[in-house]
């Protein structure tokens, strides 16, 4: 079984007072033994269906340091994509994969109406 590890001093309760929507707080290795259930390929497939939301975010000089971009998404789209400095958001995965739906189980303390 996954478990979530939070650092000392820090569980659910602090969390959501101290951190929640106020303060970002990153946690390293925080589900142990994890192995994301989807490649980055299959990622990138989900954000060419037109019934996915996604975008790409790409860092950039200038007066707009980033810039976004809306899917659906083509091969062409990530071919034309810089080495580096840029990111994709596929939203509601988990409503894609079960393998991905199951996560939310160990973020049980979250309010649901904040999942994304």
């Amino acid at each position: 079984m996954i478990t979530l590890h939070f650092p000392e001093g820090i569980n659910p309760s602090v969390f959501l007072n101290e951190y929640w929507q106020k303060k970002p707080l990153l946690i390293r290795n925080a589900i142990s033994d994890y192995r994301c259930p989807l490649t980055p390929e299959e990622l990138a497939g989900l954000s060419c269906d037109e019934e996915v939301e996604s975008r790409i975010v790409l860092e950039k000089d200038g007066v707009r340091p980033w810039e976004a971009r809306f899917g659906p998404f083509d091969d062409e789209d990530f071919s034309s994509l810089p080495p580096s400095h840029w990111t994709l958001l596929v939203q509601d995965v988990d409503k894609h994969l079960d393998e991905v739906a199951e996560l939310l189980d160990y973020f049980h303390f979250l309010p649901t109406w904040r999942l994304d």
